[in-house]
């Protein structure tokens, strides 16, 4: 009997708050039904937030001033459209103006004593130059890949004529690594063309491809495609890991000028000059690492590679002020 006594005192005690907690809630709605409509809202009015507007208008809408609104910002933005569009027109204008007047008066007439007599005022000309060329995908094929050959061949005659020892092609694709010997044979052919019988010393150059010199097999040595900067310092770095963990080289020993001299064995030596024949800057995935001091030249809204943007970057490439910091 002990244990059933023991719970049913444990019910008792678990209900006697229950009737307590209902005999306050009667007695409180009790005192709250003797309590007026003024009372009740007496007791709620100091809990209410002030100066609270009792009436309300909605707002009336307004359909005038907002087309008003959205048609002067689309008058704003089609006036500065048109004359944002005006001023490009106009540069561009002059552009090609100022390329024709150039195009006139500075001719090398496939003569390299009168580009001679276009660089003879300069204070320097660059030791290696640098082009970056595109083969758009609406030009790939067999013409498109020929005008690219002509460019290159164009553009090294200027080099020769000029007295530019070396000139380096970027083009992203590789598609001058691919054709190596055509690259070879068109630069001949323009140089023939330029020069007669005294054509110039010509080594044309590859990574992992065979070189070429005057139709000779030379092995191995540096050129520009878009893989060629990537595979060349990945590569580096894998040979500088492997012979750091064989102790074969510590890490004092790795600096920047191993580097350096590194990557312009496997790739190619860093340029005094760069020039963009299109007419935007973009460099086209070029190798960083060369080209970190090299003065690079731009002509606005060109499009295409021409002898007077090549003539105006040695000209500007004379003017310019090299100041190395530390």
């Amino acid at each position: 009997m002990m244990p059933l006594y023991h719970i049913s005192q444990q019910r008792s005690e678990s209900f006697f708050p229950v009737m307590v907690a209902s005999k306050e809630t009667q007695i409180y709605r009790h005192d709250v039904d003797k309590l007026s409509v003024s009372e009740r809202e007496g007791l709620l009015k100091p809990y209410l937030p002030q100066n609270q507007p009792t009436n309300t208008k909605p707002l009336k809408s307004q359909p005038i001033r907002h087309f008003c609104k959205v048609q002067l910002h689309l008058l704003a933005y089609a006036l500065m459209h048109a004359l944002f569009s005006i001023y490009i027109r106009f540069r561009q204008a002059y552009h090609i103006l100022l390329d024709r007047i150039f195009a006139v008066l500075y001719y090398h007439h496939r003569a390299p004593e009168l580009i001679k007599q276009d660089i003879q005022a300069l204070t320097r000309i660059p030791q290696h130059l640098t082009v970056i060329l595109e083969l758009k995908e609406e030009e790939q094929g067999f013409v498109g890949l020929e005008k690219l050959l002509d460019d290159v061949a164009e553009i090294s005659a200027w080099c020769a004529g000029a007295g530019i020892p070396m000139l380096s092609v970027y083009e992203r694709t590789g598609a001058l690594k691919d054709h190596l010997q055509r690259t070879h044979r068109a630069i001949a052919s323009k140089l023939h063309a330029y020069f007669g019988r005294h054509v110039p010393f010509l080594e044309i150059q590859a990574p992992h491809v065979q070189s070429f010199l005057n139709g000779e097999d030379l092995g191995q040595s540096p050129s520009s495609a878009a893989e060629d900067g990537r595979s060349t310092l990945v590569d580096l770095t894998k040979t500088l890991t492997e012979m750091s963990q064989r102790n074969k080289l510590s890490a004092e020993d790795i600096s920047l000028d191993l580097i350096d001299a590194e990557i312009s064995e496997s790739v190619m030596t860093e340029p005094d000059l760069l020039i963009l024949f299109g007419p935007y800057i973009q460099l086209q995935g070029y190798p960083p690492w060369q080209i970190r001091l090299t003065e690079i030249y731009h002509s606005q809204d060109n499009n295409g590679v021409g002898y007077q943007v090549f003539l105006r970057a040695l000209h500007n490439f004379a003017k310019a002020q090299m100041k190395f910091g530390r």
